[in-house]
């Protein structure tokens, strides 16, 4: 076989029987229920913003980190409070997330993902508008260098192939299969077709997530898959490309959907061990404050808990306030030990100390808070 592969999925000659395996369909039954078990945990938080924003920057942290762009949770809490300081990694990390919110806006307000949603959340990511690939050249390499496949080269190559999917992914007629496994499918032709001279690995994972909210599966965007992909990364790109070469492509599609799967499964998990967290830690905060402190108000709670790392400004904006009265609350909260106030530049911000243990509890070198 030649080191060069060309071979691209036929959409149309899919059929959905050919993905119910007893294998798949056991594993998208499991997936499934741990993916409703998190919709209705986050349905019972009161302020899904602070899911959505929070989240997100776990999300957009390892989904960068797929494509060794690396920082840690320090600096991109920083970036967020900070956005002029932050380092090249933190500010490429934050693009994802505002790429992210943007993708969630147009699926919630149309109802749909097409492949112009798709052209704005990467223009967003990338911070440009070059749009599907016009130059032929492309290809993907190995680590040693060595190309290991060559997506379509052809401009009209290329929309055609995404005026397809884009047809797969809106048109359940098309191919009427559980949404986790059209996931995957979804995931691995996008990923193929590579229409982007940059940012298709990032604008696929974005892709996954807003799918699941447009078949309902999700009301926010809360199921990240790059924690589990980052961690499992060499399958990742082992099963997208056992499925390019078509050896044995039924076997090979087994074993890409079951690993989508699994990640739904445990990633599902991960989350819901978050969101239980976070809502623990915003009911305690907000009955020892509202004991404490006739300050309190649910806007202040909400507040602290979008913001790992929350500055003046934010304090007040969010509760129309002086800054003189936001700094006299930060600075009160910090001596009952619910912040931590630290100073960048000639600057101050405010580690919200229990979020900021939930959300690094994963990284081996988290910014240490001091107790």
């Amino acid at each position: 076989m030649n080191d060069v592969f060309s071979a691209l999925e036929n959409l149309s000659a899919l059929k959905p029987e050919q993905f119910e395996t007893a294998a798949i369909l056991k594993k998208a039954m499991t997936a499934g229920r741990k993916l409703a078990e998190l919709k209705g945990l986050a349905a019972s938080m009161p302020n899904d913003g602070i899911l959505i924003n929070t989240l997100a920057m776990q999300e957009a942290k390892d989904s960068s980190a797929i494509e060794n762009i690396v920082t840690t949770h320090d600096e991109l809490f920083k970036s967020d409070a900070f956005p002029e300081m932050g380092n090249p990694a933190a500010k490429e990390v934050r693009h994802y997330i505002q790429a992210l919110h943007i993708g969630h806006e147009l699926v919630t307000r149309t109802g749909l993902l097409t492949s112009n949603h798709i052209i704005q959340i990467q223009a967003e990511l990338e911070k440009n508008r070059a749009g599907f690939r016009k130059l032929p050249g492309t290809a993907l390499k190995d680590g040693q260098g060595n190309t290991v496949y060559t997506p379509p080269q052809e401009p009209d190559t290329i929309i055609a192939l995404m005026r397809d999917l884009e047809h797969f992914i809106n048109d359940d007629a098309v191919f009427d299969a559980d949404p986790l496994i059209k996931m995957a499918i979804i995931h691995h032709q996008f990923e193929s077709i590579h229409p982007f001279y940059d940012g298709n690995g990032r604008t696929g994972r974005i892709i996954n997530v807003l799918y699941l909210m447009q078949k309902g599966l999700l009301d926010i965007p809360l199921l990240y898959l790059s924690r589990h992909i980052v961690r499992n990364k060499a399958d990742y790109y082992r099963l997208l490309q056992s499925v390019r070469e078509g050896d044995d492509r039924a076997a090979a599609w087994e074993e890409w959907v079951l690993y989508m799967l699994s990640a739904v499964e445990e990633t599902a998990q991960h989350s819901i061990e978050t969101v239980t967290l976070i809502r623990d830690a915003v009911m305690d905060y907000k009955h020892r404050i509202r004991d404490n402190f006739r300050f309190y108000s649910q806007d202040l709670i909400n507040s602290l808990f979008q913001h790992p790392y929350t500055k003046i400004e934010f304090i007040e904006h969010d509760l129309n306030v002086s800054r003189l009265t936001a700094t006299k609350y930060l600075d009160a909260l910090c001596k009952e030990g619910f912040l931590e106030k630290r100073k960048v530049g000639r600057s101050n911000y405010y580690i919200n100390r229990e979020l900021n243990r939930i959300l690094t509890r994963d990284e081996a070198k988290a910014p240490v808070v001091s107790q």
